[in-house]
């Protein structure tokens, strides 16, 4: 078990967009084990690869209720989203000890390289859609404040290093 560290903000690397996957290799397989093990250990429910400072667009979510069934996906993209919206306090090892409530398509339908190098198409709902978004606003050198207004982005962020000051 590899529990890697999550970069701090304001770290230049969580605003960059990611590079693309070419192929689904050993060392691949053992940056997502790695992965699951840091996303266990939050814990979360979701964690993009940028985060531990791996600039691949890899991410892996699990939602479920008994974990170990971790979805992961290289290069995912979504191809169809809900025009239903759903709500969720969302947050990030990133920027510890805040989070946010952020609006985000209830449903998604998502394109991915799976783990045996397959493209696949899945639908995602509710929570497991909202993390997935996430997680490719991640590969994608976003982060959930970024959905907020100027005003609320900013005092968040002076709230998280307000925390990280007194340490």
């Amino acid at each position: 078990m590899t529990v890697r560290r999550c970069l701090p903000w304001p770290d230049k690397r969580l605003k960059t967009p990611a590079a693309p996957v070419e192929a689904i290799t050993d060392e691949i397989r053992a940056i997502w084990a790695d992965m699951v093990d840091t996303m266990d250990a939050m814990p979360g429910y979701g964690l993009g690869a940028p985060q531990i400072g791996v600039m691949l667009r890899l991410a892996v979510v699990d939602c479920s209720d008994e974990r170990g069934k971790a979805v992961l996906m290289a290069n995912p993209e979504v191809l169809h989203a809900s025009v239903q919206f759903r709500e969720h306090e969302e947050a990030s090892p990133n920027l510890p000890g805040v989070s946010a409530v952020i609006s985000r398509p209830r449903a998604v339908t998502v394109r991915f390289l799976n783990a045996d190098g397959e493209m696949e198409e899945r639908d995602f709902v509710n929570l497991w859609a909202t993390s997935v978004q996430h997680q490719i606003d991640h590969l994608n050198g976003k982060l959930f404040f970024d959905h907020l207004r100027p005003v609320k982005r900013k005092m968040l962020i002076a709230k998280a290093e307000k925390l990280k000051a007194r340490g």
